[in-house]
């Protein structure tokens, strides 16, 4: 891809403050305020051991990201990099899928953040979802600093709100109430796992807004490992704290578990502390949610797999403003989408796994065939390590991806039909690209 030097580029505007707060901040979202609930229903209180297992290959996924990252930093990366070292049409397939990820996504995120606020003042849940998208759209169309700051800023609010849930939390658990995480039978706590990997998503958010990071050889791979480190932290100390608070019991029968378990050390403190915590949280994965969707789009017209004229950067803001626009009609598709959210986790997370396949397989084809590429990159892993811990993102990612088929089947033939139609799609354009050269 050669770009115009003439034409408005974008604008490098996050640092490694910024890709920390991109990748931490979307993983330490609305997933514990809704999800602990639902992997208690599967799991009991074996879902401590799925969140450790659900840990383990994201491990694998990050390495593989920031690898890439480093050597090839590139907007909408998660397109591109598939697209470059595997197939044009895998690129544009994984792309196609996400899609229908990212509207899943910003449904979530909006519905239960509409949930937590109709606690403190009765609001219509489809209006207040659409003012929302709004909001957060309107703010990555203005530019990504803008949107980087007030990621910061929520995600700073958010991290205040949890430490004094665990603190005073923490001293006031039983541990019977948690009985043994490990006397569960273990498909039981496997089949929670896609569900629970959802607490980790995201944390290599800032790879798809790579032209965009400053020095990002650096930036990339090194806020990487920082979000990995914090996520891994907050989500180990919250879910003990809930678990010993409440029993899984409890947990798998409330519609927002944190808030019961807040409630026991906190009382009527405990419904603005935690009310507050969600509506950082849920608002700040949207913010991300949102700019990594148009990033993604914004990368596909620039390769000609959707109309051009979405490939535009703002002559003032250096942002993707019709990539934003058209990621903006497209979530606002989700409000009729059904509020199931097991369902709706599903949806968004089973495209979420075959993207970390085809991007740490696009990492193993770099390490192994590309070597000018593989220099770049600050992973100071050999070829051979990097293909192995790639290959083995690949399979597990599809491993994942099928667990979750015992959870709740119907998700696969949504995203089934979906992909159906995106490979129709795919040959009737490329149909139509090859008319011109047969006539």
């Amino acid at each position: 891809m050669v770009e115009n030097p003439g034409s408005p580029q974008l604008r490098k505007g996050v640092g490694l403050l910024g890709v920390v707060t991109f990748g931490a901040g979307t993983a330490i979202g609305v997933s514990i305020f809704s999800v602990l609930q639902p992997a208690a229903q599967v799991a009991g209180s074996g879902l401590l051991v799925a969140i450790g297992v659900a840990m383990l290959p994201m491990l694998l996924f990050a390495i593989s990201y920031a690898y890439l990252g480093s050597a090839v930093p590139v907007s909408g990366a998660s397109y591109e990099w598939p697209s470059r070292f595997l197939h044009p049409s895998i690129g544009f397939l994984i792309a196609w899928l996400r899609i229908i990820a990212n509207v899943g996504a910003l449904t979530i995120l909006s519905q239960v953040l509409v949930g937590y606020l109709n606690m403190v003042v009765p609001l219509p849940l489809k209006l207040t979802m659409a003012l929302l998208m709004t909001l957060l759209f309107g703010l990555n169309y203005i530019g990504v600093s803008v949107a980087a700051r007030v990621q910061t800023l929520l995600m700073g609010g958010l991290m205040v709100v949890l430490a004094v849930f665990v603190a005073l939390g923490l001293p006031a658990i039983e541990t019977k109430l948690i009985g043994d995480p490990l006397g569960y039978p273990p498909f039981t706590i496997l089949a929670a796992v896609p569900l629970l990997i959802t607490l980790f998503l995201g944390i290599e958010s800032a790879v798809e807004i790579g032209e965009e990071v400053r020095d990002p050889g650096r930036n990339i791979p090194l806020g990487i490992a920082c979000a990995i480190l914090l996520t891994a932290i907050v989500y180990s100390l919250v879910a003990v704290t809930a678990l010993g608070l409440v029993g899984p019991a409890r947990l798998a029968a409330s519609s927002a578990p944190l808030l019961d378990a807040a409630r026991v050390p906190l009382g009527a403190l405990a419904t603005p502390l935690i009310v507050g915590a969600a509506c950082f949280s849920i608002v700040k994965s949207m913010n991300a949610a949102a700019l990594v969707f148009s990033r993604s789009l914004f990368a596909m017209a620039r390769n000609d797999v959707l109309p051009r004229a979405l490939a535009a950067i703002h002559p003032r803001f250096g942002t993707p403003h019709r990539a934003v626009l058209f990621g903006y009609g497209l979530a606002m598709t989700g409000l009729l989408l059904p509020p199931s959210l097991i369902f709706l986790l599903l949806a968004v997370n089973v495209p979420t796994m075959l993207k970390y396949m085809a991007c740490s397989l696009s990492a193993a084809r770099v390490a192994t065939h590309h070597p000018e590429l593989h220099q770049r990159s600050h992973i100071r892993l050999g070829v051979r390590g990097i293909a192995i811990i790639s290959y083995a993102g690949a399979a597990v990612a599809l491993a994942i991806a099928a667990l979750g088929i015992e959870a709740d089947w119907r998700p696969y033939l949504l995203v089934g039909g979906w992909l159906a139609l995106g490979i129709v799609y795919w040959l009737v354009r490329g149909r139509h690209a090859r008319a011109p050269d047969a006539a």
